[in-house]
């Protein structure tokens, strides 16, 4: 199945999407709230196939894959943008069904800043991570490797999680969940850090335009646009915290539900992360004082 350039981005799950010459998608079959319709695995080259982000610990999902490449095609390797189950764990079972490396930054905490490190008990989180998760070659910021016959570059661009990558490969760049174009990504302490989140937006920024592919939902045409926009979401929501923390809301949930009136109540866990992750950040910044350890409990006080 091909995609028109002027057709609805709409695959099927299981079914071999091609994005561009070289590029195919494969959506995993588990859609949410959290995910969109699917994590999307990524089929770079022919013959020799990178896999980029295999997904959930899927059986069909597994052989969805397989049966994607040809008979005369071989998966070479195996490249995690970072450690959520939602895109790291079928990797060790097709790492033993091709017999390719996996590659990625490192395990669930390599990444991770000294001030989440130093916070991390303090703080609660853990959402969806892949605890178990080990690469068989690490792969560090600004080195190379061959994908469809053009160099794959990793940038580290940690944020919504310590470990993760982005790849750069000409034109395109997987932007895993750092920039997706249908939500915000999640920014969770301790496996989350609003202050790398902002500074890696600088990075990918700084490569210039670029067509994203991100870990879920559309390619996205204008990249630095998206990028923009995502920057600008973020200082407009600092801005709403700290009214909220001037007008009297002076903890996390209080906080939360002054910020986030026009989220379903099911969501409201996920937005008093990314709440979370600004107080953490302004403190850092100057901006705002917790009484006591931060935390989700703890007082909040704007300065």
């Amino acid at each position: 199945m091909t995609l028109p350039q002027t057709a609805a981005f709409d695959p099927k799950p299981g079914q071999p999407l091609i994005l561009e010459p070289g590029l195919r998608l494969v959506l995993a079959p588990n859609p949410s709230p959290m995910t969109e319709r699917g994590t999307n695995t990524y089929l770079l080259g022919d013959g020799a196939v990178t896999v980029i982000d295999p997904g959930p610990a899927d059986p069909a999902h597994l052989a969805a894959i397989l049966a994607a490449l040809a008979p005369s095609e071989r998966v070479a390797q195996i490249v995690i943008t970072h450690a959520h189950k939602d895109h790291s764990p079928l990797a060790r079972p097709l790492a033993d069904a091709t017999g390719a490396p996996i590659v990625a930054f490192g395990d669930a905490l390599a990444g991770r800043s000294a001030r989440m490190a130093a916070l991390a008990e303090d703080v609660g989180g853990g959402e969806g991570v892949d605890a178990d998760f080990r690469p068989d070659i690490q792969l560090a910021d600004g080195q190379a490797i061959e994908a469809g016959g053009r160099p794959l570059t990793a940038i580290h661009t940690p944020g919504h999680f310590g470990n993760h990558l982005s790849f750069d490969w000409g034109e395109a760049l997987f932007s895993g969940d750092h920039v997706m174009g249908w939500a915000p990504s999640l920014v969770s302490p301790p496996d989350g850090d609003l202050t790398d989140f902002m500074a890696s937006l600088d990075r990918l920024t700084a490569l210039g335009p670029r067509r994203y592919y991100p870990g879920h939902g559309a390619p996205i045409d204008d990249g630095l646009g998206r990028v923009a926009a995502l920057r600008a979401h973020r200082l407009g929501r600092e801005a709403s915290i700290l009214a909220a923390l001037r007008s009297g809301a002076g903890n996390l949930g209080a906080i939360t539900e002054v910020v986030y009136t026009d989220v379903a109540p099911a969501l409201l866990p996920a937005a008093a992360r990314n709440v979370l992750a600004h107080l953490i950040d302004l403190e850092a910044r100057g901006m705002l004082r917790f009484q006591g350890n931060p935390g989700p409990q703890t007082p909040v006080l704007a300065l």
